[in-house]
C-alpha cells in the first residue's frame, strides 16, 4: 500500500527565512530531514512546479516559464491552465500506475484543469459576454465546486493577487488565501481521503515580492504561514497522512530594474500600433521583444539577421548577468521550442519588465490594471496602489461600486513605477540558503542535503511507496 501523503507547497519558503518566527516548521524540520533543492530554471511557478511533477527539464516537459509567446499565434500567453500542455507522465499518473486504488487532489497548484488528478481545484473568473467579470473557482469533479463553496463560503478572489494579496483589509485577513487554500486541503481529505494531496500556499509570495526578504513585516507573514502550516501538520497527522513541505523558489532582495523591450525600442525593433490613444506592442511585427518573467527573460527574434547583433547588445546592458544561445539553453535544460531564440538572465538583485512604452501617457489602459493575461509579461507592481493617486482606496471603493451598479469601469489604480518592486526569484540565487527547500517528516537517511529540482520527483516517490 501506499502511504498516505500531504505535500504542502509553501512558495517562497528557504532556509534564510527559518528562525525564531517559524517554530512549527522548525520543529517539524529538526524531526525529519531538510534538504535544499538546486532551483528550477526559471525559478518560477509553473517551471518549478511542473519539473516536480515530472522529474524532467523545461526541455522535455515545456514549461519554460510562466508564459511565453506562442509563435503560432503570434501572441504572448501568460498563466494558461491547461494541463495537457505538460508534456511527460505526471508524479499521480505513475503511482497510479503502481497501485490502481492511488488517487491525487491537486489543491491550487498549476495546470490544474483537465488534469488526470482525481480532484482538482484552481482560480477561475467567470467572464459573461456583456463584458463583466465574476471571481470564482474551477474545480473536477463539477459537483464539488457548489459543495466546498457551500461548506467554506467563496474564495477570496480578490486576496489571491494584485494590492489586497497579503495585506488585512475590512474584507480580508492578510492570509485569507492560504487559509482558505488549507481549509479546502481538510475538507478533500474529509469528503475523499486522497492517497496525495497536493496543497499550494502562496502567503509567502506577496510582500517577499512587495518589500523584500530583509523588510520588517516580513516576521509576521513568517508568522501567519508557520501557524497555518502547523495546522495542517497536526490535521494530517491525526488522519495518519505524512506531511512533506517543500517551495518552487526563494525570494532574493532586488533594487535594479531592467526595461528590455524599452532598449529595443530605441533601437527602432520594436512594432507599435496606436489603439484608442494607447501604445500595444506587436509582438508579431517586432524584429526583436523581450517576454519578461521576474529575473529571466524570453528574447524572442523574428529577424534572425539580428540575432548576433542582439546578443551583443545584451551583454553589454547593466543589470543583464547572462545571455544564453542555442548552447547554452541546451546545456541549462532549456531548449525548447517555446522559449527565447535568446534567453536573458539578471545580475543579482536585478530583474525584468515587460514595459514597452517611453511615456507613461501613452502607456495602454491594461497597464494600470491587474490583467496578468493581456499583459506581454509578467509585472509584479500589481502589488501595489498607485501612490500618486490621492486617496486611491476611496477610488478603488468608487470604482467596486460602479461595476456593482452595471457600469462599466477601469480600475486603474496600479502604479507605473518599477522601483517599489524589492523581491524576484528566476535566477538560481547565489546564496545557497535562498534556494527552495524539501522538508520531510521523518528522518531519512537517503535524503542528501542537497537535490536537484528533478530528484524532487523521485523522492516524493520514493516517500510514498
Amino acid at each position: 500500500m501506499m502511504t498516505r501523503s500531504a505535500v504542502i507547497n509553501v512558495v517562497g519558503l528557504s532556509e534564510s527565512l527559518l528562525g525564531a518566527h517559524t517554530p512549527r516548521i522548525n520543529a517539524f524540520s529538526a524531526a525529519g530531514a531538510l534538504s535544499r533543492i538546486e532551483p528550477a530554471f526559471p525559478a518560477v511557478t509553473c517551471t518549478a512546479q511542473s519539473t516536480y511533477l515530472t522529474g524532467l527539464t523545461p526541455s522535455q516537459h515545456g514549461i519554460v516559464g510562466n508564459g511565453w509567446y506562442n509563435r503560432e499565434l503570434a501572441e504572448v500567453q501568460f498563466w494558461k491552465q491547461s494541463n495537457h500542455i505538460v508534456t511527460g507522465k505526471k508524479i499521480w499518473e505513475t503511482l497510479h500506475e503502481a497501485d490502481p486504488k492511488f488517487t491525487c487532489a491537486k489543491m491550487f497548484w498549476w495546470y490544474n484543469m483537465y488534469s488526470s488528478s482525481d480532484w482538482s481545484i484552481t482560480p477561475r473568473p467567470m467572464y459573461p459576454a456583456d463584458g463583466r467579470k465574476f471571481f470564482d473557482i474551477y474545480a473536477w469533479p463539477y459537483s464539488i465546486r457548489e459543495e466546498i463553496k457551500h461548506d467554506l463560503g467563496e474564495f477570496p478572489f480578490p486576496a489571491f493577487w494584485g494590492p489586497a494579496a497579503g495585506v488585512d483589509s475590512s474584507r480580508f485577513t492578510a492570509d485569507a488565501v492560504s487559509r482558505w487554500i488549507a481549509e479546502s486541503a481538510k475538507w478533500i481529505e474529509r469528503k475523499c481521503a486522497p492517497t496525495l494531496n497536493l496543497v499550494y500556499l502562496p502567503h509567502l509570495d506577496y510582500n517577499l515580492q512587495r518589500l523584500g526578504p530583509n523588510h520588517p513585516t516580513i516576521a509576521s507573514d513568517l508568522h501567519h504561514i508557520d501557524t497555518i502550516v502547523g495546522d495542517l501538520v497536526d490535521f494530517f497527522s491525526k488522519q495518519s497522512v505524512q506531511v512533506v513541505l517543500l517551495s518552487e523558489y526563494g525570494i532574493s532582495e532586488v533594487d535594479t530594474p531592467v526595461h528590455l523591450n524599452r532598449l529595443f525600442r530605441e533601437r527602432g525593433w520594436l512594432a507599435i500600433k496606436e489603439e484608442l490613444g494607447f501604445e500595444l506592442l506587436d509582438c508579431g511585427a517586432s524584429r526583436v521583444f523581450a517576454v519578461a518573467d521576474h529575473q529571466v527573460a524570453h528574447i524572442y527574434i523574428n529577424d534572425a539577421s539580428l540575432e548576433n547583433e542582439v546578443r551583443t547588445l545584451l551583454e553589454k546592458q547593466p543589470g543583464v548577468d547572462e545571455v544564453w544561445g542555442a548552447v547554452e539553453k541546451s546545456l541549462n535544460g532549456i531548449d525548447h521550442p517555446r522559449a527565447g531564440d535568446l534567453i536573458a538572465v539578471a545580475k543579482d538583485r536585478a530583474w525584468f519588465t515587460y514595459y514597452y512604452w517611453l511615456d507613461d501617457a501613452r502607456a495602454p489602459d491594461f497597464a494600470r490594471t491587474v490583467d496578468i493575461h493581456r499583459k506581454p509579461g509578467y509585472d509584479p507592481v500589481e502589488l501595489f496602489l498607485d501612490p500618486a493617486i490621492p486617496l486611491v482606496k476611496a477610488k478603488v471603493a468608487w470604482r467596486l461600486l460602479q461595476k456593482k451598479l452595471g457600469f462599466r469601469m477601469l480600475m486603474d489604480v496600479i502604479p507605473l513605477d518599477a522601483s517599489l518592486v524589492k523581491g524576484s526569484h528566476g535566477r538560481r540565487p547565489a546564496n545557497p540558503l535562498e534556494w527552495p527547500v524539501l522538508i520531510s517528516g521523518h528522518a531519512q537517511t537517503h535524503q542528501p542535503q542537497t537535490i536537484n529540482c528533478t530528484d524532487v520527483f523521485g523522492v516524493l516517490n520514493n516517500l510514498m511507496r
